[in-house]
């Protein structure tokens, strides 16, 4: 009898052994991917030029893999549900330059990952059922990347790959982030980016055997004569690593020096056809987006009302406070308050609610529920806003965030 085939171009029986695994990979799926790391980069060390070493060692790299596998699968029959996921990485892929030919790499190596972690439950069968899955999966990923390729080609002063832009200006913002303006070495036009996207940063290091690449976001508004990006300088804290690119750009880089940078991506921009109420929330260097979305209303938004939310440990790492100042002093249209969980003794006047931001304190500051709401900072931030925002009943639609790093879910 002839199997049954689906959109997909499965069997049935294919989707059934896919399906079957759904929960060994929800058991061991970072145990899986971690695995397919280790063996992919021994042997292919040149990859390490693509890959964040940071995230491998923190877990991040390997736990998003794993959610994506996961999801992959439990999917598998209706592919276009994880559609959102799959564009979002697409986003990071294209930014770093993933290309059709990486995915072959990837694919042999997290089967034999699977093998080797499965030993003897990774039977024959479902070997071969997941290699028929993977050519899908990788196809779907694939195509979706290939229009971000020739999207980004088209735009008027677009390009593919990297392309070296001049460090104009470099600005410290607080104790702990700068900001550098870059402008294209060639003098070429550049193309505008959203308000909330990113760029790829590529770190070419004296000393180190690889390359680091890096995913910034841009800070300023569209349509200026520069990409500025703001970075945080991570310097190791609470059992996180030294972060080499961002200690590389604070302590090396200077204005006149070059870096190769990618064209703008992502898909946490702000809507512009949504003139409701604004709300922007942020935390630490997650305010890099919000100043870019705050800096375009203003601009091409003048009627629209903006509630500007930032939440730091104290004044000497508050970034941009001036700008913000001068913006609420000029524009009307702006509210800003300030929350600072740890503020100094200089920094008395100048924040609104010290400690956290609360449910009780964020129902006082929104004015209502029917608003646009974007949010970014740490994770556990991002979760307790979210969390937040549902007990104040913001439609989830109206809920819009961005997570640093590879791609994960917030739980709230």
């Amino acid at each position: 009898m002839m199997a049954t085939q689906t959109e997909t171009g499965l069997d049935k029986r294919t989707i059934d052994i896919i399906k079957s695994t759904v929960p060994v990979l929800q058991e061991r799926g970072t145990e899986i991917t971690k695995r397919f790391y280790e063996m992919m980069l021994g042997e292919n060390p040149e990859l390490k030029n693509i890959f964040n070493q940071t995230n491998q060692r923190k877990g991040d790299q390997p736990k998003a893999l794993a959610n994506t596998v996961y999801a992959a699968a439990a999917h598998i029959d209706q592919l276009e549900e994880i559609l959102p996921v799959v564009e979002q990485i697409g986003h990071k892929h294209r930014s770093l330059n993933i290309k059709p030919h990486h995915y072959p790499i990837v694919g042999k190596y997290l089967l034999l990952a699977m093998k080797d972690v499965l030993q003897d439950a990774a039977t024959e069968e479902i070997m071969e059922a997941w290699e028929k899955a993977y050519g899908i999966i990788a196809d779907v990923f694939i195509d979706v990347e290939r229009k971000m390729y020739e999207e980004v080609e088209a735009a008027p002063g677009g390009w593919v790959d990297y392309r070296d832009f001049k460090v104009v200006k470099k600005v410290k913002e607080s104790d702990v982030i700068t900001s550098f303006y870059l402008e294209p070495a060639d003098g070429k036009p550049f193309p505008a980016h959203k308000p909330g996207q990113y760029i790829t940063v590529k770190a070419e290091m004296e000393g180190e055997p690889y390359t680091h690449q890096r995913q910034y976001t841009l800070s300023c508004a569209p349509g200026e004569k520069y990409y500025r990006i703001s970075v945080k300088r991570e310097d190791g804290e609470n059992g996180n690593p030294k972060g080499v690119v961002s200690s590389y750009l604070h302590e090396q880089i200077e204005e006149g020096d070059i870096l190769p940078i990618s064209a703008p991506g992502g898909d946490f921009f702000l809507d512009q056809a949504d003139d409701r109420p604004l709300i922007l929330i942020s935390g630490g260097v997650g305010l890099t987006p919000t100043m870019s979305m705050l800096e375009t209303v203003i601009k091409n938004q003048p009627e629209r009302e903006v509630h500007f939310i930032h939440a730091a440990k104290s004044g000497a790492v508050h970034a941009m406070k001036e700008r913000v100042k001068e913006i609420t002093n000029d524009y009307d249209q702006v509210k800003a308050y300030t929350v600072y969980s740890e503020p100094k003794k200089e920094d008395e006047g100048a924040y609104d609610k010290r400690g956290y931001i609360d449910e009780e304190w964020l129902k006082s500051v929104i004015p209502t529920a029917d608003a646009a709401v974007y949010f970014c900072g740490p994770l556990g931030f991002m979760e307790a806003m979210q969390q937040h925002l549902k007990n104040l009943n913001v439609s989830p639609e109206d809920i819009h965030f961005e997570v640093f790093g590879p791609a994960t879910a917030i739980s709230a």
